[in-house]
């Protein structure tokens, strides 16, 4: 409703004056939101203006214009995260690769360059930017869409939900031919811990989802998913996703003639590389004979080594290994969840990534060396090697777990759960107890479109199922959403 003329002959809207403090709502909270007069556009605050005027958003009307603002943020900022985390992952194997081949006499036999590895790591850095910076602007730009047409409480049970389906295909721009099953799985696992959370504070369905609230859980899928991950490592690779059956390879310590030799005996075939492995025993300093007639691979596992002093050794050599590991994985997102704070307490925040560096590193060493130890009590114990005993000797890997700080080790169990899950049915497939579809190739997609509609649902409408960590960040990249009894620009709707 339009007030009469003022004294100096600008009209003035209702909303500029507020009974309240008997002030221009300009002046009290810069707000650069609802429909103004010539007076309000007068009193607007330089935020508001500059940032308009820059992003040349003046010719359009401030609702759309904040919409628009959210939208091209959300983009920027998720491109940041993803193109940060991927690169920072990319520029700790680089620094590794270059000081491997510095060392390495061998170094002119690599599949590729270094220059070619850089360009490599460059390109997928901006892929996945491009992939979270995608997902982040799609579900923006969806949920404004949707909360137009249809309003915003109208809409806000489902309107997350939607909006999180329709961004998930975002994925394919990491590449079309290529898989991510494993990461799939994983926000699968993710969403399902969510959807559960909300089951267990349903007056419906909490009574169903009480196991799920078992304090040792965590614990519990990392046993059982070490037993097929590491049975797997030794029998079976192939069943693995290639950069995680790497990652096992460096961390397990042992060449691949080894594993050769404990598969062959563990699956009862003839040793057909004890040479090979004598001679990798030889390069390394230890002259050793193997008997063809052994019941268990205690010898081609650690050479002339006992089992206790091969434990001790390998854990010092695992923690070494495990540190550069985590050194990202605490440092950068330090950057970007605690990215205020750093300026106000850097030591405080620092000094708990270095003290998480540590703890995690020793769990990594831990959980690599108590995965030879178990499996060589065992056969020890028995005075024998198969398949049934790689698999019991591997289930208590997963006790190193409790070493993990509380709030991270159902990250670490369903990671880990995701890719025993993939490789058990990759196995079951390849014996023929699955039938193997090639008609469906980009299922990862769907399931990662699934998962993350949950998962932006549940951030809309059950905030408090997530940890506060993760809130930050997401509300970083998305914005807080306002109660659903509420409506942030227009409260008709």
């Amino acid at each position: 409703m339009w007030s009469p003329p003022s004294g100096d002959g600008a009209a003035t809207c209702s909303s500029c004056f507020s009974g309240d403090n008997a002030a221009f709502h300009g002046d009290e909270n810069k707000s650069c939101l609802g429909v103004r007069c010539m007076q309000c556009l007068k009193s607007d605050s330089p935020s508001c203006s500059s940032r308009s005027s820059w992003l040349g958003f003046d010719s359009i009307p401030s609702e759309d214009s904040e919409k628009l603002w959210r939208i091209i943020t959300a983009s920027a900022k998720g491109f940041s995260i993803g193109a940060g985390l991927k690169g920072g992952l990319s520029l700790f194997s680089i620094i590794a690769r270059l000081r491997r081949t510095r060392l390495s006499s061998s170094s002119r036999k690599v599949a590729f360059s270094n220059s070619e590895a850089i360009a490599l790591a460059i390109k997928e850095t901006l892929r996945y930017g491009l992939f979270i910076g995608t997902f982040a602007g799609t579900f923006a730009s969806v949920d404004e869409i949707i909360a137009s047409v249809g309003g915003h409480r109208r809409t806000a049970k489902w309107r997350a939900l939607l909006a999180g389906l329709i961004a998930g295909p975002s994925m394919l721009l990491t590449g079309p031919n290529t898989q991510h099953t494993s990461l799939a799985i994983y926000i699968l696992m993710r969403a399902a811990v969510l959807a559960s959370r909300c089951g267990v504070k349903s007056k419906r369905f909490g009574k169903y989802c009480k196991p799920l609230t078992w304090k040792h859980g965590d614990i519990f899928l990392m046993c059982l998913s070490s037993s097929q991950i590491l049975s797997a490592y030794i029998l079976k690779q192939e069943s693995l996703p290639p950069s995680y059956k790497s990652f096992l390879n460096k961390h397990g310590g042992k060449d691949l003639v080894i594993l050769q030799g404990v598969k062959e005996i563990a699956s009862g075939l003839p040793f057909s590389n004890l040479d090979l492995i004598e001679k990798y025993y030889n390069s390394t300093g230890v002259d050793i004979k193997l008997d063809p007639e052994m019941k268990i691979p205690c010898s081609i596992i650690h050479g002339n080594q006992s089992c206790s002093s091969h434990v001790i050794s390998f854990l010092l050599q695992a923690y070494a290994r495990a540190v550069p590991v985590y050194l990202p994985v605490y440092l950068i997102p330090a950057l970007i969840v605690h990215r205020q704070g750093l300026s106000k307490r850097p030591y405080s925040i620092l000094g708990k990534s270095l003290l998480g560096i540590a703890r995690s590193s020793l769990f990594l060493s831990v959980y690599c060396s108590s995965a030879w130890m178990w499996t060589c009590i065992l056969f020890r114990i028995f005075r024998r090697c198969n398949i049934p005993m790689v698999a019991m000797g591997t289930f208590p890997t997963g006790l190193a777990l409790a070493i993990e700080k509380k709030s991270r080790r159902i990250e670490i169990s369903l990671y880990c759960l995701a890719r025993a899950i993939e490789s058990f049915f990759t196995c079951m497939a390849d014996v023929g107890y699955l039938p193997q579809s090639n008609s469906f190739k980009r299922a990862d997609v769907v399931i990662f479109s699934i998962s993350t509609a949950i998962i932006m649902h549940c951030y809309a409408q059950e905030r408090e199922v997530f940890r506060s960590k993760y809130l930050n960040v997401l509300d970083w990249v998305f914005g807080v959403p306002p109660p659903a009894d509420e409506t942030p620009r227009n409260k008709k709707n």
